[in-house]
């Protein structure tokens, strides 16, 4: 198109036909005509035929609704010129206008980190790897309610039970498939006592499957390396809810 328009091959004029109307002479002849064959034995010779001569005389010295006009076509009117594009090819205008904008990042602070010797911040509400909190005493915060096992939507956990000496309950058995869990935080959610939390720990992975069924001593090992970053978190946790309540 451009080098239509450079040897002057482009159209300059289009003629632009409008629409006619549906009553034009040629018709209002054919009516006459028409009308006059199939009425002949039936309807007086001069009234049908001198009321439709007129009809087509008025139409005739009447002045056109619809006339064609020559409307000027330029596709090129809007666009570049030849000599700007003569200009962006040999003076290569595009590629020092990149080269301008990498010299433009290039002295600016880098937005990424080098993981995994950099870490980004996390969200005190962020789901990682699961872990059974004690109290300060040592005691097992579990109280056996079984309230996680009930609302985990993917049965991961799996619980059992026995009665203590004064009349509580506590967990013989905790076990959590990590090959189910979806980390949706439902469990942690649920727990009346803040026993079952969801750390921030994302770097877990094992060799075997085996290694991602989790046991209770498992749970408490984890809670215990991570209390401290566990209680921070769970106090950000609720200043957070109680800012937005």
């Amino acid at each position: 198109m451009s080098f239509a328009r450079i040897v002057g091959l482009q159209p300059r004029f289009v003629v632009a036909a409008t629409r006619l109307p549906h009553t034009n002479p040629l018709f209002a002849r054919r009516l006459l005509s028409s009308s006059v064959c199939s009425h002949a034995q039936h309807a007086p010779s001069g009234g049908l035929q001198s009321n439709l001569e007129e009809k087509v005389n008025r139409h005739q010295h009447s002045p056109a609704q619809h006339d064609v006009h020559v409307v000027e076509a330029n596709p090129y009117r809007n666009g570049p010129s030849a000599i700007d594009k003569a200009v962006h090819l040999f003076f290569f205008t595009e590629i020092l206008r990149g080269m301008w904008i990498v010299l433009e990042n290039f002295f600016r602070p880098p937005y990424t980190i080098m993981y995994p010797f950099e870490k980004g911040p996390l969200s005190p509400r962020f789901r990682g790897e699961h872990a059974l909190r004690r109290y300060p005493s040592g005691e097992e915060r579990c109280i056996a309610c079984k309230l996680c096992e009930a609302i985990c939507p993917a049965q991961a956990i799996t619980i059992e039970s026995e009665p203590r000496q004064d009349g509580s309950r506590k967990t013989t058995k905790y076990d959590i498939d990590m090959t189910k869990c979806i980390y949706c935080g439902f469990c942690q959610e649920a727990c009346p006592v803040d026993a079952i939390v969801e750390t921030q720990n994302q770097e877990f992975s094992t060799e075997t499957r085996e290694e991602l069924l989790y046991n209770k001593e498992k749970l408490l090992a984890n809670g215990d390396r991570a209390e401290a970053e566990i209680a921070a978190n769970l106090q950000g946790d609720h200043h957070c809810s109680h800012t937005s309540a």
